[in-house]
This record gives structure tokens, sequence and C-alpha cells, in this order.
């Protein structure tokens, strides 16, 4: 059987998904987007875009064409982590993604704003509406790895981007304390109700290290991803220190610049591990 194509319209195989997948945006002809991961959290504050950037930079690292679809319209940060401020292009039908220095393409909705600290007041159907614009209206094209920055929660842009693109897997991203915990589990349980398979879990701020003695201090509490993550029975588990540094580059807009803490993590998933 030939690799599935997302794409119904031009399938004559009789499969399972072949209902959930009628709902699929229509990619644009002149991309070609061989795999989508979206980063997820339960709630904001974790720390989801900037493990989205690190995944990026860890795919260009590998050579691999990257781009990152940033579907939190309301609170993208995505360019900023980048250094991007030029306003994105486009033409009558399409756009072109901006590129970060080290090659990530990105679309956001702070690219297309006369300034980018305008606030994005728009209701639900309109946010959906502009990341399936994203999807089908930008000319990415050829991408080996696209990540889509998700909102917080389990509202209506999650679930649009579940039923609108061709998500094959998530990364969950969170933090040690035991609400957010819950919460995650909240992620993890509706990417099972979307039939989208969890690829791992990032536990961001999970230490902090001593610069002069190395001891491992656990502000936020001791660590309970890997109980989460075997309960569910996901493989990939990372845990990012508390580093001032990644937030300075992130502030500065070199993020593309950072060490490649999550090269292991990613690395599995990019084999497929």
């Amino acid at each position: 059987m030939s690799e599935c194509t997302h794409n119904c319209e031009t399938c004559g195989a009789d499969c399972s998904s072949r209902t959930a997948e009628s709902l699929l945006a229509p990619q644009n002809e002149l991309s070609d987007v061989k795999k989508v991961i979206a980063v997820v959290s339960g709630k904001g504050g974790v720390g989801k875009s900037l493990v989205t950037a690190l995944m990026a930079n860890s795919a260009r690292r590998k050579e691999l064409n990257t781009a990152i679809l940033d579907a939190d319209v309301t609170g993208p940060s995505i360019p900023k982590l980048f250094g991007l401020k030029e306003r994105a292009m486009g033409n009558e039908t399409s756009l072109f993604p901006s590129q970060s220095k080290n090659g990530v393409r990105i679309m956001s909705v702070n690219l297309l704003l006369e300034n980018d600290t305008d606030p994005v007041v728009w209701r639900g159907p309109v946010i959906a509406g502009v990341i399936k614009q994203f999807w089908s209206d930008v000319i990415w094209d050829k991408v080996d790895y696209m990540f889509v920055d998700m909102p917080p929660g389990t509202g209506d842009v999650p679930l649009t981007v579940f039923q609108s693109l061709p998500v094959d897997g998530i990364i969950v991203v969170t933090s040690p304390q035991e609400l957010v915990g819950m919460i995650v589990e909240k992620a993890v349980k509706m990417a099972g109700m979307m039939n989208v398979p969890v690829l791992g879990i990032v536990e961001n701020m999970s230490y902090f290290e001593c610069d002069e003695c190395h001891k491992k201090h656990y502000i936020f509490g001791e660590s309970r991803v890997d109980s989460i993550a075997a309960q569910y029975g996901i493989k990939n588990v990372a845990k990012l220190p508390i580093n001032p540094a990644f937030a300075q580059l992130g502030d500065c807009g070199n993020i593309d610049s950072a060490p490649d803490i999550l090269a292991d993590f990613a690395g599995k998933i990019f084999a497929g591990e």
C-alpha cells in the first residue's frame, strides 16, 4: 500500500480514516509538507513556543527543511524569538513565509500586522479561518517537518488544527507543578480522542542547576512527567532546566543560536522511535 498523502480527493482507497480526513483543508498546490507536528500545552506560560523553536532548530541542524506555523494567533511569539520584524510578503492569491537566519520558514499573524504589538481581538471562527489560510494559502515549498505552535488548552483552535491539518503527532509541553500535570493529562486525552499520537513530553523549568556546586534544585516541586509518560505509554521524555540564557536569547531574537539542548529527544522523534 502506498503512503497516505492525506488528500482524500485524489485517493481511491477506502481506508478507515477517510471520513475524518474529509475535514482536512487543502494544502497549497505549490507546497509539499511531509510531516506535521503540533506542539501543545494544557495551559499558557510553560514554554511551548520555546520548545517549538528548539525543535525547529534541531531539525535545521540535521539539514532538514523546516517550517513553523504559528497557530497561537492571539499570543504569537515565534517571530520575536527568531528576531523577525519585516512583514511577510504575498501576491493576490498566496502568501510567502518569512525565513529565520538559520533557514526556518515561519508564518505568524504578527508578520501580517502593521505593528507587532497590535492586539488580535478576533472571535474563534475568524481565528480558525486564519489557521486554515496559513495552511492552504501559504507557499511553503518542500518541508520535511512543520511544527505548529498551538495556543494553550483544548478549545476551538486546537480542535481546528487537529481537524484541518494532517497532524502526524503532538509534543506536549509542561512544567513540574501538580496542577499542570493534571492539565497535561487533558491534552493527552484530547489527542487520543482525535486519534493523534503523542510523540513525546517536554517538561520545561524542570529544575535549576547551581553554577557553583552543580546541585539540582527543584524550584516548582519534584517532576511528575515520568509517571505521566508511563501512564500513557509515551516513550520520549525531555527535561529542560531553568536557564536565564535561553530567556535572554529569546528576548534578543537570537533563539536560533541557542544550544541544541533537545538534540537527543528530537533525534528519536525524527527517527520515528
